[in-house]
């Protein structure tokens, strides 16, 4: 059985509007009550069936079943022709019940034949010769409803699958920026281990012939450091595509943001570069990080905002690093939306800073254009320099 939720406030304003319309038109006299001056046996039926309706999402079809069999009953006892709140909520219950479930479920067959039984006992005491207009109009109203439960019902698949392959896309764009992340980290701390190697060898060479227990040290640092290059140098293997020669050129730092500004500007965006505080040697992970941030920033600027101008800004504090990338906006005031869900650049930066466990916030500026603010902090750690 399908969890349904509470009502919800749209159940108690059709609740509230059946309910009133239901006192309003037996008041009037157009019900079916015996003593139209005094129809309270029918405003109470009103009563009932408002609480059905707003019990009608928990249980469509046992609600649209015992309303219908309650108002046929009715129509057959009274002799005369329902009020016109009874059939609107019957319409109301048919929508709900065709929203709720497959066409061709049973409960759904189940609850047309009801509510076709319902409609003949309306034509059986419709006063008169029953025309074909008066047909035309009860099988149209039904159709609406029905149609209507079925359109939503529809529209409610759409848009959870829509959400779905949302939240799919957004899962996949984070797991292949963490592979790319880890590419490029695995690509550091393997050159980092080999410098280790190769210090170690070097000291062990400097060593006197009589310090044979420092030099079996050092060599056991040199044999496992190998090991260690060589795993790493297959779980790069593993994560890597391409041709698998990417990883041979140098890593990017900030010491290279002047070649990254000049190609962006090229490409046409003004990019100024403001180096704020005396720059401080960098652990190789968090310098590329930060290079990379700057990077996917600026490229998102181009991709969104066309040609226009921007400003970075690097900031050393005493233990924060600091990254700032504010552009103006596109000229025409219309900046391009990311197509096919949120973009990788912007996922890419937020696996980056909650690496290093910092703080990253993006989003349009107050007078116009858009911003990257990032904080790194250093805690302190040993900068590995390379």
């Amino acid at each position: 059985m399908s969890h349904r939720p509470p009502p919800t406030l749209a159940d108690w304003l059709v609740s509230a509007a059946v309910l009133l319309f239901g006192v309003a038109e037996e008041l009037g006299g157009r019900g079916l009550a015996p003593d139209p001056a005094l129809p309270w046996w029918w405003i109470g039926a009103a009563a009932v069936a408002a609480a059905l309706v707003l019990l009608r999402q928990r249980a469509p079809f046992t609600v649209l079943a015992v309303y219908t069999l309650a108002s046929t009953a009715s129509i057959a006892y009274v002799g005369e022709l329902p009020a016109a709140w009874q059939l609107y909520t019957q319409l109301v219950l048919l929508f709900t019940l065709l929203g709720a479930y497959p066409p061709g479920e049973r409960r759904v067959l189940a609850g047309a034949a009801l509510t076709v039984v319902f409609d003949l006992a309306i034509l059986w005491r419709t006063p008169g010769d029953v025309g074909p207009g008066d047909v035309a109009v009860l099988i149209a109203m039904t159709a609406i409803a029905g149609g209507a439960g079925v359109a939503v019902r529809r529209y409610r698949q759409i848009a959870l699958q829509a959400q779905e392959r949302g939240e799919l896309i957004a899962r996949e764009a984070v797991t292949e920026e963490r592979f790319r992340i880890a590419r490029e980290l695995h690509d550091v701390v393997a050159h980092s281990v080999s410098v280790m190697v190769m210090q170690a060898g070097a000291a062990r060479l400097m060593l006197l012939p009589d310090q044979t227990t420092e030099r079996e040290a050092l060599k056991v640092v040199e044999e496992t450091g190998r090991e260690a290059v060589e795993e790493l140098r297959l779980m790069v293997g593993l994560l890597r595509t391409g041709s698998g020669h990417e990883g041979l050129a140098p890593q990017p730092s900030l010491a290279r943001l002047d070649e990254l500004v000049e190609q962006v500007r090229l490409a046409g965006l003004d990019v100024r570069l403001t180096i704020e505080g005396s720059p401080v040697p960098l652990p190789v992970g968090l310098n590329l990080s930060a290079y990379r941030i700057v990077q996917e920033a600026l490229t998102n600027t181009l991709r969104h905002a066309g040609p226009t101008r921007s400003e970075v800004t690097v900031a050393y504090r005493s233990r924060m690093l600091c990254l700032d990338i504010v552009d103006e906006g596109p000229r025409d005031g219309r900046r391009a939306p990311a197509s096919g869900g949120p973009g990788h650049g912007l996922v890419g930066m937020r696996e980056r800073v909650a690496l290093f466990h910092g703080r990253l916030s993006a989003g349009p500026l107050p007078d116009g254009g858009y911003g990257v603010r990032v904080s790194l902090p250093l805690n302190g750690r040993i900068p590995v320099v390379i």
